[in-house]
Order: structure tokens, then C-alpha cells, then sequence
């Protein structure tokens, strides 16, 4: 289904421009708590201003950017993920304040908000590969979604810590990823869709996932004071990711192939 539309694109504004006021407005009056320093393993001094983690607070405005290049390619060409396509636009875009409120406050609910974010793109790109390997309904999909979202607060919230990734939720979001990675593998090869924008994904966050973890405290590549932040690069590359996946998605000669 390519039906071209600005319903992706103003939708994913709208959302955007919300969520990222709805932080500054938070930010401003303390909405989320006390500063309890959730996040602050990631090398970045807290500063003195309202943003505590300036660097890494506002690298996360490549989502957005991410989240708006794939609303205006599907509302220009159309998609072959159909009405998924701003539905996916949109969870990319609240990644961006949603890990921006932890590292603006470094509080419980600001970390709250951060792997929410992670667990709902997760969820769908899993829960996607899924349905079309099943054939599930939308319905399917749907219910699949959440009890993934639900499943990794569960594992976040009752489970210790976890080596390398240090959360047992991180550990979900990262288990989520491989298995949408085997079954888009498995896909491609059923189907005969090209992997190239797959595999371009893939490589841009293995690369954002060995940034992430020398870009912490005690790493030989951090630097509290510096702009450089690894973790602002890793925000980066993350999103670079969701948008090389989008085009893995809805590449035109996987269209043709399948038709």
C-alpha cells in the first residue's frame, strides 16, 4: 500500500512538537521529581543550568529529525508499511524527549520516560517482523505490541541488574531487537527482499552500541566537561538506525519483489 498523504507527516509534527514542549515545560517546573541521578553513569557533568545533561539531552533531537524524514517520505511517496508507517514515524519521535527527560533531570521519572521510549520502538519493529511472518492481524499485532511493552517493565522493575547492559529491561530491548533481526533475516530469504538498508541499520547500531558502552564513567573516552559526548553520538547513531530500518521497510524493490 503506497497511498501518498501528509497524515504521516502531520502527525509526526503534531506529536513532535507536543512532546518536546510538554519536556521544556516540565523541565521548567519540576514536573518530573527530585533530580535522584538516573543517568549520570554516562559520563556527561551535571551542569548548573535547568538542563543538567545539556549534551546528551539534546542530541536526542536526531529522532526527530529521524521521525521527520520518514513522515515526509511517506507522505510524499506513500508506504509500504501503510498506515504503520506514521506509526512508527511517531514512536521514533518520542524517543527523542523521552530519553532527553532523563538526562535533562536525571530523574526517576525522567529514566521512566527514556526506557518507555525504548521498549515502545522495540515492541514494534519485533511485533512487525512478527506479524508479517505470521500473517497477523492488526488486532495481532496490536496485542503483541503491548504484551511486549508490558513485558519488558515487568523484567525492568523486578529483575537486578544485568552485566554489560546493566538492566534487565535494557536486556529485553536489546533481546527484542535480535529477534526482529532473525525473523527480518528469515523474511528477506523467504520473500526475496534485498538487505542492504536492513543490514546498514544493523551496522549503524552495532556501532552506537560499542560507543555506548565506552561512554560512561571510567571509560578511557570519557571526558565529563567536553561537548564530544559518546552518548550524544550514540544517541545519534541510534537514530540514524531507525531511519535506515524505515528504508529497509519500505524499500521499493522489496515492493516489487513481493507483488
Amino acid at each position: 500500500m503506497r497511498a501518498a498523504g501528509n497524515r504521516p507527516l502531520l502527525l509526526t509534527g503534531t506529536v513532535s512538537l507536543l512532546a518536546w514542549q510538554g519536556l521544556v515545560l516540565a523541565v521548567d517546573r519540576g514536573w518530573l521529581g527530585a533530580d535522584v541521578d538516573r543517568g549520570a553513569q554516562f559520563c556527561e557533568a551535571s551542569g548548573t543550568g535547568p538542563w543538567l545533561q545539556p549534551v546528551s539531552a539534546l542530541s536526542n533531537l536526531g529522532f526527530t529529525v529521524a521521525a521527520l524524514a520518514i513522515a515526509v517520505r511517506a507522505s510524499r511517496r506513500g508506504s509500504a508499511m501503510g498506515p504503520l508507517a506514521a506509526a512508527y514515524a511517531v514512536l521514533v519521535t518520542l524517543l527523542g524527549p523521552g530519553s532527553a527527560a532523563m538526562h535533562a533531570t536525571e530523574t526517576a521519572w525522567g529514566g521512566t520516560l527514556d526506557t518507555l521510549s525504548m521498549y515502545l520502538v522495540a515492541s514494534f519493529i519485533a511485533g512487525y517482523a512478527l506479524t508479517r511472518l505470521l500473517h497477523w492481524s492488526p488486532a495481532g499485532f496490536a496485542a503483541v505490541f503491548l504484551a511486549m511493552v508490558l513485558g519488558c517493565e515487568t523484567l525492568a522493575r523486578t529483575v537486578g541488574p544485568v552485566p554489560l547492559v546493566q538492566t534487565a529491561g535494557n536486556a529485553a530491548f536489546g533481546g527484542l531487537l535480535v529477534l526482529a533481526l532473525v525473523i527480518e533475516f528469515r523474511l528477506s530469504a523467504r520473500e526475496g527482499r534485498p538487505r542492504r538498508w536492513g543490514l546498514a541499520a544493523v551496522a549503524a547500531l552495532l556501532l552506537a552500541f560499542a560507543v555506548w558502552t565506552q561512554a560512561q564513567d571510567g571509560s578511557p573516552w570519557c571526558d565529563p566537561h567536553s561537548f564530544w559526548q559518546g552518548h550524544g553520538i550514540w544517541h545519534a547513531l541510534c537514530a540514524l538506525s531507525c531511519w535506515l530500518l524505515y528504508r529497509y521497510y519500505d524499500d521499493t524493490d522489496a515492493s516489487s519483489a513481493t507483488s
